[in-house]
């Protein structure tokens, strides 16, 4: 049996034509950017302490001096360079702000992410704390160490510098391991982007900062825990180590932690979209 070669040549022409339609469909479903959204991208930027907090000290320093020049200069290094994006402080001064208040400030305004800086400390001989340096990146959970704790412990004790803290935190005692187990069930829905998000900000400031690098670790932090979107909390370093402490108080170095922080935000909302 065969064809009519006027005959062949209208199916052959057929066929071209839907092999080109079909190639340009699939040019267009592969190529074409995808649009992109218009709603701003808001990101609470939380100094930690603050006021009569002073936070973790150094020989001449206070933690909650450096959390905030960090956190500002973090804000204007992502307004500068990550269009739509909206920064949101915590504070902007020397003022003392409840671990709450942070926390409903991010919840009020439907932030994207939530960052608390803070610095470390550890105590014991002058030689052992001089051993023990690096940055920290925390996230939401149950701490799988006693020194996860006791970080935890010391960022929270902020509490008990607010009136009736026990009414507003449902009875959390931070000094006491049972209610960080109660606490651990919070966040759940946001942990896989805080993971994300965590694990970039340690691979910049290993990389980019030259930082020493103590991991990422998750522990109980009340302020993580009454956000409700992708939150960390980073201590920079350890006062407690007068070489850290020295580095920390640096202007430039400073810079560098928060340029870091920065890229690694980028990579992750660009990953979103």
């Amino acid at each position: 049996m065969y064809f009519k070669k006027p005959f062949f040549n209208f199916f052959s022409h057929l066929f071209s034509v839907a092999i080109l339609l079909l190639l340009g469909l699939c040019s267009f479903v592969v190529f074409s950017p995808l649009p992109e959204s218009n709603k701003e991208f808001i990101i609470v930027i939380d100094p930690g302490h603050g006021g009569k907090d002073p936070g973790t000290l150094g020989v001449q320093t206070h933690e909650k001096d450096i959390a905030l020049e960090v956190s500002l200069t973090l804000g204007r290094i992502i307004k500068a360079n990550i269009p739509n994006t909206k920064i949101i402080y915590t504070r902007l001064s020397d003022k003392f702000v409840t671990l709450r208040r942070r926390a409903e400030i991010a919840n009020e305004n439907r932030a994207d992410l939530f960052i608390s800086i803070h610095c470390n400390s550890v105590g014991g001989s002058a030689t052992y704390r001089q051993s023990i340096k690096g940055t920290e990146v925390y996230v939401m959970g149950l701490h799988k160490s006693e020194e996860n704790l006791e970080v935890a412990k010391r960022e929270n004790a902020s509490i008990l510098k607010e009136a009736d803290y026990q009414a507003y935190y449902e009875g959390f005692d931070p000094n006491s391991p049972q209610s960080y187990i109660l606490l651990s069930l919070r966040q759940e829905t946001h942990l896989g982007n805080s993971l994300n998000l965590a694990h970039k900000i340690d691979y910049q400031l290993r990389n980019k900062a030259n930082r020493t690098s103590r991991g990422v670790k998750q522990a109980g932090f009340v302020v993580l825990a009454k956000t409700t979107m992708p939150s960390l909390l980073i201590e920079l370093g350890f006062l407690s180590n007068p070489e850290e402490e020295k580095y920390l108080r640096n202007t430039q170095n400073q810079v560098y932690l928060a340029s870091a922080i920065y890229r690694a935000i980028k990579a992750y909302k660009e990953e979103l979209h």
